[in-house]
């Protein structure tokens, strides 16, 4: 090879660290996260305190615990628009079966985990069999899970919500998994963080270190294309959602064990949160693009947004404007990332 040719390649030209910096998916969500930080910490005087920011990375893990496998599925090119109710249908099968068959509340635990990856199975393989967009398929289950939540609650139970289970054999430890608190430092911290933090973890080994990750992007990014190198187009999609199920059946044991009953009508309109923490965090909406550390830091926006209002002891009422605008503009900064990759490429 020459001189020349070598010059020419790019796979032999050095990169500096700034332009590898702007190529990064998160870097939007990142800018964001200091700057609604300092915002809040300026406005707000109880914002900076350890029980204060406790709280903001607890709403923040209920979000990203959704947010991390809806990312990889946005990655993937494809939504689910039924993952707010299918939470609350997690919670309510493993509630419902435990208290009826007055079983172990972990033998409620596993069947809800059997129904909740049978369910996101089912969107994936009515995507990939019949070709239909997500958003048609997933709002199809979405509004059958949000009858049947309702349905079998009140048929069941006779009303809307389940029966206790606080006193059934293996709550302790149900609570203990999904629900308890640690301490640390004097300050009390959900073990949905952990929860939270470990996601990020093992779908960003997944997404950077495995041949799953080369083919979600090439999936999202060009599903023919990929198809016509081999990549498992409809394994990979049933897989992805499939995950949003698995962080699904979490956040529902964690919403079972924290309040041992659970209203049937819960989770409506969740999923759409789940989808702005994730295009806050860097992806794109066509699919190809993002990271899980950008769902990460998209849901702690969220989670920094919606405490930091109450703690400025500002109206609620202007949560959603805040949000709204927040989307737009992490769109703008997202689209404009991606063309400064492209460009680097």
């Amino acid at each position: 090879m020459s001189a020349a040719t070598a010059a020419l390649d790019e796979r032999l030209v050095e990169t500096s660290p700034l332009r590898r910096l702007l190529t990064r998916p998160e870097l939007g969500s990142v800018v964001g996260a200091l700057a609604v930080f300092v915002f809040f910490a300026l406005a707000a005087d109880g914002f900076l305190r350890a029980a204060s920011l406790s709280t903001v990375l607890y709403a923040a893990s209920t979000i990203g615990i959704m947010a991390v496998p809806v990312a990889l599925l946005m990655i993937g090119g494809e939504f689910d628009l039924s993952a707010g109710v299918l939470v609350t249908s997690s919670a309510l099968v493993s509630s419902m079966f435990s208290y009826q068959m007055t079983a172990n509340t972990w033998v409620g635990v596993g069947v809800s985990l059997l129904v909740t990856l049978a369910v996101g199975a089912f969107n994936g393989i009515m995507l990939t069999r019949t070709k239909l967009p997500s958003f048609i398929v997933t709002l199809g289950t979405f509004l059958m899970l949000t009858g049947m939540n309702l349905g079998f609650t009140k048929l069941i139970a006779g009303t809307v919500s389940t029966k206790s289970i606080a006193d059934m054999e293996g709550f302790p430890s149900g609570h203990a998994v999904f629900a308890s608190t640690l301490t640390v430092g004097g300050v009390d911290f959900k073990i949905t963080i952990l929860w939270w933090l470990a996601l990020v973890a093992v779908a960003s080994w997944i997404l950077l270190r495995t041949r799953a990750g080369n083919w979600i992007y090439a999936v999202g990014g060009n599903q023919d294309a990929a198809r016509a190198v081999g990549v498992p187009v409809a394994k990979t999609k049933i897989g992805l959602y499939m995950g949003v199920a698995f962080g699904a059946w979490i956040l529902g044991q964690h919403l079972l064990f924290s309040y041992d009953v659970v209203q049937s009508g819960e989770g409506v309109g969740n999923e759409l949160i789940y989808i702005i923490a994730a295009v806050i965090g860097g992806c794109l909406i066509t699919g190809g693009y993002g990271s899980a550390a950008g769902s990460a830091v998209g849901a702690l926006i969220f989670g920094m947004t919606s405490k930091g209002i109450v703690f400025a002891e500002w109206n609620p009422d202007w949560f959603k404007f805040f949000l709204g605008g927040m989307l737009l503009l992490a769109t703008l900064l997202n689209t404009w990332v991606r063309k400064r990759a492209e460009a680097v490429k």
